[in-house]
């Protein structure tokens, strides 16, 4: 487990970096599938569940893209570990779990039981 923001913010790097090359993949992927054609019916059946499947994954995967990206932001900006919602420290437990939380557990608890 991670000591201290140093360790945390490698962290952070070290998932951006991962994610990057995530996305490249599927990006890569994403395209090759857009350009062939099938001539068997479950054969492009299955080819329109891959392609819906590798855009719901590219969605996800983009979406925590930002997240890291928004955390590594916070480091330079001097406000990692602050909670959006109340402005509260986020406790370090909590972002050794979760390094791109964005609100402490109370806020993010919260907010979940909103949606």
């Amino acid at each position: 487990m991670p000591k201290n923001y140093t360790e945390l913010r490698q962290i952070l790097q070290a998932k951006e970096q991962n994610l990057s090359h995530q996305l490249e993949s599927i990006e890569s992927r994403v395209l090759e599938e857009g350009v062939g054609y099938s001539n068997h019916m479950a054969d492009a059946g299955s080819e329109v569940f891959e392609q819906g499947r590798n855009v719901g994954l590219r969605r996800q995967l983009t979406r925590s893209y930002e997240d890291v990206q928004r955390a590594s932001k916070k480091f330079d900006d001097g406000t990692y570990g602050i909670c959006e919602s109340c402005g509260g420290i986020i406790n370090t437990p909590r972002l050794e779990v979760l390094p791109a939380a964005r609100y402490c557990i109370t806020c993010a608890t919260r907010l979940e039981s909103r949606r």
